[in-house]
């Protein structure tokens, strides 16, 4: 046999034995399991998105993509509007993080197509019809940072130095105490945080839930009562409303917990 022949003899044999592989090689690629790679971290009342300071980096290290929003926290119409805009400029999938307040802005903003699981961090998680005030009236404990809320003549809202220090941010340092204190954003109680959502994206996503066991500012048994409703996987800390300061490991984990578990391949 020539070399010529002998040449493509063993090409064709090469051929015969490598083409029958490739349908499964490329099923196993579109069978890959695709992880989210965006998250986008809603803050509370009377805060900003500089409160998710300590965690975005922890997560960032993780190779996974953060927005923090910029609530006006004027009204939750608004709030829902700024969290909207944030998702449209996401290329991809998104888990979407709610603190405190936070919850019910990602519990109506959350219903986007883009957000594939939802983590509330000490965050009110209502149902349709409910609102941040309403679902704390409906617990049988108030809260000790209720009385140290105070409003202007037109309903915005800022906490005491007492609330900052004994019920919002009892485990920071003095000297971020003061930073919360002085930077605080005013809330709309009226537009904002008695206003009830329309929708419930946890009723068709996948939720994980954060509880602070020594919250002063969302009763612990309302947390639990909130978790169970929406069927959350929970997470219990011993720690404070602000734990996304104090703790920010522990919640960076629970979100990153969220982030690895959305299978998208479904």
């Amino acid at each position: 046999m020539s070399l010529f022949n002998k040449f493509w003899s063993a090409t064709a044999i090469a051929l015969s034995v490598a083409v029958p592989f490739l349908p499964s090689s490329v099923s196993a690629q579109s069978d890959r399991k695709v992880q989210v790679e965006n998250v986008v971290l809603v803050h509370g009342a009377w805060v900003d998105g500089s409160s998710w300071s300590r965690v975005i980096p922890l997560l960032e290290s993780k190779g996974i993509h953060v927005t923090a929003v910029q609530l006006p926290l004027t009204s939750l119409a608004d709030d829902v509007a700024a969290t909207q805009r944030a998702l449209a400029l996401i290329d991809g999938p998104v888990i979407l993080v709610g603190h405190s307040y936070g919850g019910v802005v990602i519990t109506q903003a959350g219903v986007d197509p883009k957000v594939k699981g939802l983590v509330y961090i000490s965050a009110f998680a209502p149902d349709s019809g409910e609102s941040a005030l309403s679902l704390l009236k409906s617990s049988t404990v108030e809260p000790p940072a209720a009385s140290q809320i105070v409003p202007d003549s037109v309903g915005f809202t800022k906490i005491s130095r007492k609330g900052i220090d004994e019920d919002f941010a009892e485990e920071l340092p003095s000297l971020e105490r003061d930073i919360l204190f002085a930077t605080q954003g005013p809330t709309s109680a009226p537009n904002a945080l008695a206003v009830p959502v329309t929708g419930a994206a946890w009723k068709n996503k996948p939720s994980w839930t954060l509880i602070t066991t020594k919250d002063r500012v969302i009763p612990l048994e309302l947390q639990k009562t909130m978790a169970q409703k929406i069927g959350s996987q929970v997470t219990t800390l011993p720690a404070s409303h602000l734990a996304l300061l104090a703790h920010p490991q522990d919640v960076a984990s629970v979100i990153e917990q969220a982030v690895r578990s959305v299978d998208q391949s479904k």
